[in-house]
């Protein structure tokens, strides 16, 4: 019996069936690929979101009553400032600052928080009270912020914006005794945190 091979027809055929089902699975492959990056995507954004927010809150949590130098003159800032009159969102000083090369400083530290284009920033100090060649470093936190507001508790459970209250003669010293943050994003509208600031201090 004469064997019999593909006619012309059949090869265009299989072909394109070939061709159809390569367009499929690389269809569905770069789909789920595409789905993989946004996952990822996802997980870094939500990382980054908590590392904020917890950062946040242990700078408000060890917030230590000790104010620091102006750069120029004899005045100081105090250890808490916030408000239309600073030139970030707030400063603080804060306790808690690792030190595992023993290097001799103190455990304090200055830190400060701004925004700049919808991006957060956290700046820490390299010494508590500043100079004026004093450089911060820089740390980008988180994007796509719309914005970051502060609102603090009294001895008298009063809130407010500002930190000391306006017309009031607050010590430099003094602390409120909880911090309300408000977090506002782009993607997920805004977080709000309560922490309550701790009335131990490290010597």
């Amino acid at each position: 019996m004469k064997a019999r091979g593909f006619t012309l027809v059949e090869i265009f055929v299989a072909i394109a069936i070939f061709t159809a089902v390569a367009v499929l699975a690389f269809g569905g492959y770069n789909q789920l690929v595409h789905q993989s990056e946004l996952a990822d995507a996802r997980m870094k954004r939500v990382r980054a979101i908590q590392t904020t927010v917890l950062r946040l809150s242990q700078d408000f949590a060890e917030l230590e009553p000790r104010p620091v130098r102006e750069p120029i003159g004899s005045g100081v800032q105090p250890a808490l400032y916030s408000g239309s009159r600073t030139g970030s969102l707030v400063q603080l000083t804060r306790a808690g600052w690792a030190n595992p090369a023993g290097i001799g400083r103190s455990t304090l530290q200055r830190v400060e928080y701004a925004l700049e284009g919808g991006v957060l920033f956290r700046l820490q100090h390299a010494a508590l009270d500043t100079v004026l060649n004093d450089e911060p470093a820089k740390v980008q936190l988180l994007d796509a912020v719309r914005g970051l507001r502060f609102s603090f508790l009294d001895v008298q459970q009063q809130w407010s914006p500002d930190w000391p209250r306006p017309g009031q003669q607050a010590s430099v010293r003094g602390r409120p005794l909880a911090v309300r943050i408000e977090l506002e994003l782009e993607d997920w509208g805004t977080i709000t945190r309560l922490v309550e600031v701790s009335n131990v201090s490290v010597n």
